[in-house]
């Protein structure tokens, strides 16, 4: 396939066909902005420390992070610490580790939500060359131990009321975790129990004073040197520790200003970033150290979903990042509003809507596309978003069209879709500004990595064909150093150095990229037909009746099977339309409601000519989502197949 065919794509290397084994590999490309080579290193910058530390020296008097005061139990405005301010918290808090006789190479935990704390402790790690270990928010007990023993965890920061379940890793983390810091404040009796097993508590005050009068000097650090261990959360066994060097951060930068700054949406000093997407995950990680080294602002959530639109109100950040769950529940309260608001409001809304995305499709951008309309109708769905928000990036799991397409319309800002994995730094693809057909791709890859495809064949993907697809393979600087202690995982996943991600895509006409399955999540039935359960769940969500879909199928029978999270909106209004009464949980109980749901999904099937053991033969339907408190899903919601065979084990075998 001729590369210009691909209006954002450039061919760096010819295809190769299968030999000696290995699967046929198509053509290398890199993005278009990377037409003269890839963004060049940055004199000085060789490390996430060098990032802070020429950003104070640049921007010393500039707002850094920020959190809203509590007066009398009420939250207020934000307050802000500059860069100079923290700086100078962080020389503190570097003092205070090298007190504690940790030093160069040690590990330091850090567990808790976003909050300036975070930032300052993971930057005393960058400053002194230890390997910042973050830990989860949403993990357990269980997978914290184990992180704290594998990674050899010497000292943690944590918040104060993670404190309680920190004190169940003890007393296997004893063995190596010595000084445990708290954000806030400990108790006596807290105290008491972790001296028992050897270990020093402090409160983040106590803390900040054991490095008073010293003065210790910096190591000399390495583009090549690890500044992280990322675990990923993993959707069977053990977590994975990725490590990340300084080079892969400092090269991802590079790429994000050139892409950026290539679309002219190049960030400023005044731009405004929201964080409440988990820092112990590379998403949020690398957008603050982007946000740091522009010398922007970075204000903190309180930490509760159900506060975050007050503090989006209140902050007003210019760029929002999300992961899709957060984008789908804006679209289901505003598709809700738009539903109940009076007849002449949803007649105005609608046309509005069509009109303007119209003019979008035919190529206007999206504030050009219907000004009018931006200001009588849209401006609320703005004023929502803090009034202030340019640019929405979703990121961690696919988002889905009918959601991207309304946000794009509605939200009076860029919607972009980027993917990446902790492996690959995070954002490897991410879709355009103003380019309507990127709609449901993740666009083409950033301009500081090659991409190439690889043939499936047991999946029936071939790379060569004229519609190119197959595994993702990705080469460049940005890629992790290998797994933490293991060197077997690592040699699967990094071949003649190609990093294979495991994800299937599918090459668009524009050089966007569409990720359509899953490598490891196929399985055959009894009848010898192979299933690609992650292509077919993305097919099958398209039903707008449905909010997440979960297929299953064994190689012990012929059919497939799916568990069904309903819209409670859309199935409340059907059963009302059709006679069915009931509360939300009964009706998902309800034999017409399930043969609705079911009918759903095979006009989809039908539409999109599934083969006929792809179509689903029964279903049952769960009022309650997926979530991490039943294990049913990650923390970046990818779904965790053997724990939702277990867990809905019961209910399907009346199917099978």
């Amino acid at each position: 396939m001729a590369a210009a065919k691909y209006k954002y794509l450039i061919e760096v290397e010819k295809a190769k066909e299968a030999k000696d084994g290995k699967p046929s590999q198509g053509p290398v490309y890199r993005s278009l902005f990377a037409k003269d080579g890839f963004p060049p290193p940055i004199p000085g910058l060789d490390s996430c420390w060098d990032v802070f530390r020429l950003s104070v020296e640049k921007n010393p008097g500039n707002p850094m992070l920020g959190r809203r005061e509590i007066v009398n139990g009420k939250a207020g405005k934000y307050e802000w610490l500059t860069y100079k301010e923290v700086y100078d918290f962080v020389v503190k808090i570097g003092n205070s580790i090298r007190s504690c006789g940790v030093g160069e190479g040690d590990k330091c935990g850090i567990y808790g939500v976003n909050c300036p704390e975070w930032i300052m402790s993971m930057e005393a790690c960058n400053a002194h060359g230890l390997y910042c270990v973050p830990l989860y928010d949403t993990l357990g007990a269980g997978a914290v131990e184990f992180i704290i023993c594998h990674a050899e965890v010497s000292i943690a920061f944590t918040e104060e009321k993670k404190i309680p379940e920190l004190l169940k890793t003890f007393p296997n983390a004893a063995k190596h975790l010595k000084t445990l810091v708290s954000f806030g404040k400990v108790t006596p009796e807290q105290k008491e129990t972790l001296e028992k097993y050897g270990v020093a508590l402090y409160s983040w005050n106590e803390f900040l004073q054991l490095g008073d009068n010293k003065d210790f000097d910096l190591p000399v650090k390495k583009k090549s040197d690890i500044c992280t261990i990322m675990y990923t959360s993993g959707t069977t066994g053990d977590p994975k520790g990725v490590l990340i060097s300084n080079d892969s951060i400092i090269t991802l930068l590079a790429g994000v200003k050139r892409l950026l700054e290539s679309v002219n949406e190049q960030l400023n000093e005044k731009d405004v970033y929201l964080s409440f997407l988990p820092l112990a995950h590379i998403f949020d990680r690398v957008i603050e150290e982007l946000f740091i080294w522009t010398g922007a602002s970075i204000g903190f959530w309180r930490g509760d979903v159900k506060l975050l639109t007050e503090d989006i109100g209140e902050l007003k950040p210019t760029i929002f990042c999300a992961v899709p769950r957060v984008l789908d529940r804006i679209y289901a309260g505003l598709t809700q509003r738009i539903a109940t608001g009076g007849i002449v409001k949803k007649t105005m809304f609608n046309f509005a809507y069509s009109y303007k995305y119209h003019n979008m499709q035919k190529g206007h951008a999206h504030g050009d596309a219907s000004p009018i309309a931006d200001k009588i109708v849209f401006s609320k769905v703005k004023q929502g978003l803090g009034g202030r928000v340019r640019l929405i990036l979703s990121g961690a799991a696919p988002l889905s069209t009918h959601v991207e397409a309304f946000l794009r319309v509605v939200a009076c800002a860029h919607v972009l879709q980027g993917y990446g994995l902790t492996e690959t730094c995070a954002g490897t693809f991410v879709s355009l500004p103003n380019e309507l057909s990127m709609l449901g791709t993740v666009g083409p890859p950033v301009p500081n990595v090659d991409v190439c495809l690889e043939s499936v064949p047991e999946m029936g993907y071939d790379a060569l064909s004229d519609t190119p697809r197959g595994e993702i393979c990705v080469k460049g600087n940005t890629l992790f150093s290998g797994y933490y202690k293991r060197e077997d995982l690592t040699k699967e996943v990094m071949i003649d150095g190609w990093f294979h991600t495991g994800d299937v895509g599918e090459w668009q006409s524009d050089g966007s990229l569409k990720i359509i399955d899953r490598k490891k999540n196929i399985f055959k039935l009894s009848q010898g037909e192979y299933v690609a359960v992650e292509n077919l769940e993305n097919i099958y969500g398209l039903v707008s009746d449905i909010d997440a879909i979960w297929v299953y199928g064994n190689s012990f029978e012929s059919f497939l099977i799916a568990v069904v999270n309903p819209n409670k909106q859309a199935i409340e209004s059907w059963a009302e339309q059709n006679g069915v009464s009931g509360d939300f949980n009964s009706l998902c109980e309800h034999t017409r409601v399930k043969e609705y749901i079911l009918g759903e999904l095979n006009k989809i099937a039908k539409e999109k000519k599934l083969k006929g053991f792809e179509v689903i033969k029964a279903v049952h339907l769960d009022p309650e989502p997926f979530d991490m408190e039943r294990d049913l899903i990650t923390p970046t919601y990818k779904k965790k197949r053997p724990q939702l065979l277990k867990y809905y084990k019961v209910p399907l075998s009346c199917f099978l």
